[in-house]
């Protein structure tokens, strides 16, 4: 192992260190009992609750996912999921945000997505409960293994170790994290983790343009290549039988751009849809300490997520002109934001840009399997198996389904040619359609109910996995992403079943209105 490397090794480890003396920290007040555990007693400030609902949302694949896009077919699909982005940000935190919190406590102080939705429509036979938290534990499971996928990258790129070996080190780093310290060290951490991610972005970014001869070299470079820098244009690398870009003298390929029409910008836009139903996002608006402090939770997460995803497309595009023929195929090309630091830094400033990829990997993955946890522990055992489960035994169960959560989530990730932006696009679409549009309506509309909820939710994951895996297939205009068409066929299955079936009682109406007027 080289200097340098044991240098960026040294930095990382010192990282690591910092998120497992949080952990530590909390870890007392976290096993008091599950509703510390799981939703930090509702005791998160403005800067934790926007910061660490950022960080945990935007995961790796902010820093190699969306980078790599960017690298391997240039701006537009890159621009408009950023785009999408930010405005679902923006609406999620201006619209649903205020109205989740208080509703959460009507519902019978409901401290998880699925508790929330039984109880917002006082269910007796905990349908809505079970189905809501195994959807959870199924896009979860995906969803984590994509952070699985950050950590094998990010190691074998760095010290040259077998991928398989370093994807299983990161996911048990991970899962002895989130085992100890609950929802708040994870909130804590998150917050930390936030500000190294968008330095990280930030310091690598600037360099990387000076280097590159600034933004006027960058912007020249980027429009010799057909399609890379039009909003309406897609570049198309030239590729043989194995996925790999063509050289020629040295200089990659490319074929003609290609069409960029209005359908597949609002299909790349719709990933703003998937906020709605994000249960990492939409924890921490139930859990903020003070309804009066989401305005100026929204306008930090506002700043946080423009910055970042600006800058984050930005890295792939000068990354293209540093380092055209580096990574030739689109997986490879998610190392380019790792590429770009640890050319351009001093290896030990280097090992702490690094850990920024890390701690989006940790700040996701950890919120994933805490959440997916509770919604088995929580939901399933103790809110349908076994009723009168004491806290102590939520709270192991918790910890049981964490390890088998984190099992299948490295069997997933086994495969070193996974590509991080398709992993969570595919989990991204669960959440949004499957959560996103009955959120939307239980908050804002009193005529919905229970067996409206239940064919929502019902149909927008089904859509997701019929449309993503045979639809799509059919190429054409059925090739949008699965999020946009699963979110609308759930929206309409909420509304038709909800007026042909009985309307809901009178108890939950005065809920509803309670909510709409604050009486909480």
């Amino acid at each position: 192992m080289s200097g340098n490397t044991i240098q960026i090794l040294i930095a990382m480890i010192v990282y690591m260190a910092a998120v497992i003396v949080i952990g530590a920290l909390y870890a007392k007040r976290a096993n008091k009992n599950s509703e510390e555990y799981f939703l930090g007693g509702r005791s998160l400030g403005p800067w934790v609750t926007a910061m660490s609902a950022e960080a945990s949302d935007m995961s790796g694949w902010l820093l190699m996912g969306l980078p790599g896009v960017a690298y391997w077919c240039g701006l537009a699909d890159a621009f408009w999921t950023a785009f999408g982005l930010a405005v679902g940000t923006y609406i999620n935190w201006l619209v649903v945000s205020k109205r989740l919190r208080r509703y959460s406590v009507r519902a019978n102080n409901s401290i998880t997505l699925p508790e929330f939705f039984s109880n917002r429509f006082r269910e007796n036979k905990k349908v809505i409960m079970f189905i809501s938290a195994a959807f959870i534990l199924i896009f979860f499971t995906v969803y984590a293994s994509s952070c699985f996928v950050t950590c094998g990258k990010l190691f074998s790129a760095l010290f040259g170790a077998p991928y398989v070996a370093m994807m299983i080190v990161g996911a048990i780093f991970v899962l002895l994290y989130t085992i100890l310290g609950g929802f708040l060290a994870e909130s804590v951490s998150d917050f930390m983790q936030a500000i190294v991610m968008i330095v990280a972005l930030t310091v690598i970014v600037a360099i990387s343009t000076i280097k590159a001869g600034g933004i006027g070299a960058v912007i020249d470079n980027a429009r010799e290549i057909p399609g890379f820098l039009e909003f309406f244009g897609l570049a198309t690398p030239m590729v043989d039988g194995n996925g790999q870009q063509l050289l020629e003298a040295g200089k990659p390929l490319f074929d003609k751009a290609s069409d960029y029409g209005i359908l597949t910008v609002c299909s790349m836009m719709a990933w703003g849809l998937g906020y709605f139903g994000m249960p990492q996002v939409l924890l921490r608006f139930m859990a903020i300490r003070k309804e009066e402090e989401l305005k100026r939770s929204r306008r930090i997460a506002m700043v946080w997520v423009v910055i970042s995803l600006a800058v984050a497309v930005f890295i792939g595009i000068v990354g293209r002109q540093l380092y055209p023929a580096v990574h030739l195929t689109k997986s490879a090309a998610e190392n380019i934001f790792i590429t770009l630091a640890t050319s351009s830094l001093p290896a030990i400033l280097a090992g702490f840009v690094m850990a920024g990829i890390l701690a989006a990997t940790i700040s996701s993955s950890d919120s994933y399997l805490l959440i997916a946890a509770s919604a088995f522990a929580k939901n399933i055992f103790q809110g349908i198996c076994k009723k009168n489960a004491t806290d102590k035994q939520v709270m192991i169960i918790s910890r049981v389904t964490l390890l088998v959560l984190a099992l299948i989530g490295i069997v997933i990730a086994l495969d070193e040619k996974s590509v991080i932006f398709s992993i969570v696009s595919f989990a991204w679409a669960g959440f949004g359609a499957t959560f996103g549009p009955i959120m939307i309506f239980s908050l804002f509309w009193k005529r919905v109910n229970r067996a409206g909820a239940i064919a929502g939710m019902v149909s927008g994951a089904a859509m997701v996995f019929i449309w993503k895996l045979v639809i799509s297939k059919l190429g054409g205009v059925f090739a949008i992403y699965e999020l946009l068409p699963a979110f609308i066929f759930s929206s309409i299955c909420i509304v038709v079943v909800s007026l042909l079936t009985k309307a809901p009682s009178k108890e939950i109406e005065e809920d509803f209105e309670a909510v709409k007027a604050g009486n909480v």
